[in-house]
Parts: structure tokens; sequence; C-alpha cells
């Protein structure tokens, strides 16, 4: 009963985090392609900066955006926020169901750090609260002012932080503590600059105040970073299910590289509808992820000259994987916290291994991610015999 209420808190609150994330998600792609389709040349009402007629659902609807405010106030006023809000508080929750009460066998590999799961589980949620304090600390100083140099910096502290949380947890532990990491920064924004900044611009209207522009610059500033820091927190999201990222020996720099090409694309949509050659954007951003794929395709096996290795009898391959991977891989798995085999395969036969041999070789060979952990003591020597296996032709006696 204990796996299946957490196998149903995971679906549920899995569930949520996706819903209220695209709601929080779409709203911002909205009003980014609100704002660059505005007619801003024209007739236009006094103090009217652009308008735009649209259609959907079979009706027609008319938007207008104010170079500053309305002279007075609607009665009223839609505030985007609890999308925001609601990701990120399923977002820890999920985090916490799936990451820290099972840190042995999702965030801890002990071949990178020997940490128990209470230590883990501090360290991960101390990312987040240090991700904030020094991303905050540097758009307040002078250096915000220069926002190409900040964003650099920023950058540049993103890689930092991939290569630190892959020196301290699995692959897969440290790509979600990243972007949980940057999904926090993402919302204090809203909730400590852009929220209390327009709260501050409404209230000074009421009072009949000219109202701050520097919070308002500084509302503009966290909204740009939200907007480009999108794509790279999508990417994360669903990393969990691609070895070849999160897996591979190098998994903080192929993250770099994939936050770097979604950024690139990002901006390509931000700035479309100027004038210019924007499509090399789109192209240099397809390059960047067509080099990491060549970059984590598998190796071809190196053999020596005039080496004769004998066939690896499918007996030992069924040994290693009774042994190492039908715990979990069964019908009825005994591992404890799996009610049913894990995306459904079963090992428990010959005739199944034989069927899953690429996924065999890209978990438990190529990325060696399986067993997680390595829970189940894995050695080297039966990575190997399992690789010779997979070099052999298929359907090998």
């Amino acid at each position: 009963m204990e796996a299946h209420l957490y196998e149903w808190a995971n679906l549920l609150i899995r569930w949520l985090h996706i819903t209220v994330g695209i709601a929080w998600i779409g709203a911002s792609f909205y009003f980014n392609w609100l704002e660059n389709q505005l007619e801003r040349h024209g007739d236009k009402p006094d103090g009217v900066e652009g308008t735009l007629w649209a259609i959907h659902g079979g009706g027609f609807y008319h938007l207008q955006k104010f170079q500053v405010a309305p002279a007075r106030l609607p009665e009223r006023l839609h505030w985007f926020k609890w999308e925001a809000y609601y990701t990120w508080i399923s977002g820890v929750l999920l985090l916490a169901v799936v990451y820290y009460l099972n840190a042995r066998t999702n965030l801890i590999d002990p071949s990178v750090a020997e940490l128990s799961p209470l230590a883990a589980s501090l360290i991960g949620l101390a990312t987040l609260a240090l991700s904030w304090l020094v991303y905050d600390g540097l758009c307040r100083s002078p250096l915000g002012r220069k926002p190409v140099a900040l964003a650099a910096v920023l950058f540049a502290l993103l890689v930092l932080l991939a290569w630190g949380l892959s020196q301290v947890f699995s692959g897969r532990g440290a790509y979600i503590h990243v972007g949980a990491a940057i999904g926090t920064c993402m919302v204090a924004n809203v909730f400590f600059v852009i929220i209390p900044g327009q709260r501050a611009m409404v209230e000074a209207m009421k009072a009949g105040r000219e109202p701050d522009g520097a919070r308002g610059r500084a509302g503009a500033l966290r909204s740009r970073h939200n907007n480009y820091l999108t794509l790279p927190v999508l990417f994360i999201m669903i990393s969990n299910h691609f070895p070849s990222t999160y897996g591979s020996g190098w998994n903080w720099l192929i993250l770099t590289a994939l936050a770097l090409a979604a950024i690139v694309i990002r901006h390509y949509f931000n700035v479309r509808h100027l004038p210019g050659r924007h499509w090399r954007l789109m192209l240099l951003g397809l390059a960047g992820l067509a080099a990491i794929i060549l970059a984590t395709a598998p190796r071809a096996p190196h053999r020596e000259a005039g080496a004769d290795t004998p066939p690896v009898a499918m007996e030992a391959v069924n040994t290693v994987v009774e042994q190492r991977c039908v715990a979990c891989h069964a019908a009825a798995p005994s591992f404890a916290g799996f009610t049913a085999p894990p995306k459904g395969i079963r090992l428990d036969s010959e005739a199944a291994i034989r069927q899953h041999r690429d996924q065999i070789g890209q978990v438990a060979v190529r990325t060696r991610i399986m067993p997680p952990g390595n829970l189940t003591g894995m050695t080297d020597d039966e990575r190997a015999l399992l690789e010779r296996w997979l070099n052999q032709p298929a359907g090998t006696p």
C-alpha cells in the first residue's frame, strides 16, 4: 500500500506541476508574442502605445497596450502570478517525493559522492536558496545596469552550478536541481520583484503619483530573464527520460550546451519580428543541437587487431540481469517502492532480455545509470560482459 500511495502521489503532483507550468509558460509566451505583434503605427487613442486585433474560438478580440497606464483604473484588473506560484510549489513537492524520499535511488550516486539521504536533501534545498540569493544580489548590484554583462556572468554561474552539482549528485539529480534552482529564481522574480513593482504602479496611480520608473525597469529585466530561461527549464523537466544526456561523463557540459542552444533559439523568436536576418539565430541554435547529438553518439567498440574473443553465452547474460536488474524489472518487482516494472520493461526471461538489448546497452553499459545508484552492486566486469554481448550479432546463442 505504501508503494501504491507513493506512485499516486508522484502521478498527481506531476500532473498538477505540468498543468500549472503550461499555464505559466503559456501566459509568458502569449504576452511576449503580443508585445511583438502590436501595431504601433497609425491612428491610436491618446496614451495607447499599440493595438492588436485577433480572432480565436469564433470571436474577435481588440487589445490595447498603454504607454504607461490608463487615465482611470478599471474595476477589475487581472494579475498573472498564481500560475508561477503553483508551478514552484508543485515542483518542490515533486522534488521531495521523487528525489528526497528516494534519495538513494534517484539522487545519490556512490561513485560520485558518498552522501546520506538527509545530507543530499539538505544540499539540494540549500542550492535553491543560495542560487536565488546570488542571482538577486547580482541583479541589484551595479552590474544589473549592464544587461549584457550581467547575462554573461549569470550564464557562467549556471555553468559552474551544473559542474558543481555533477560532482555531488547523480547525473539525473544534478540536472533536476539545476532546473529547480533556475525555476526558483524565476518564481522569486515574480514574487519579490515583478508583482510588487506592478502593485506599486497601481498604488501610485490611485494616489495620483508618477510611478517609480526604477521598479518598472527592474521588473522588465527580471521578466526578460524568465523569458530566456524557459526553454532550458523545459528541457530539464523532461531530461530524466534521456540518459544519453544526464548519464554522460560530460553531463554538465551537455546541459550547458543545450541551455545555450535553447537560449539562442528563444532569442530568435523574441527578435524575428524586427528588421534583419534573424533566421541565422535559428540556424545557429539548430546547429548547436546537431553538434550535441553527434558528440553524444555511441562510439564503435574498440577491438585489438588479431584478438579472438569467445562469444558471450546467453546464460552468463541471464545471470547478470537476474542478479542486478530483475528485482525491479519483473512482473512483480521485489524491490521496495515498485509496484510495477519501471517503464513497463520486464527482464525476467531470455526473450525479454533479447528484446530490450538496446535499452540495456544504453542504461547499463554506455551511461551506467542503471541500476540506479548501483544499489544492486553491478561490477565493472559484469558491465564489460554485457558490452561484449551487445557487440556480438543479435541472436548469438
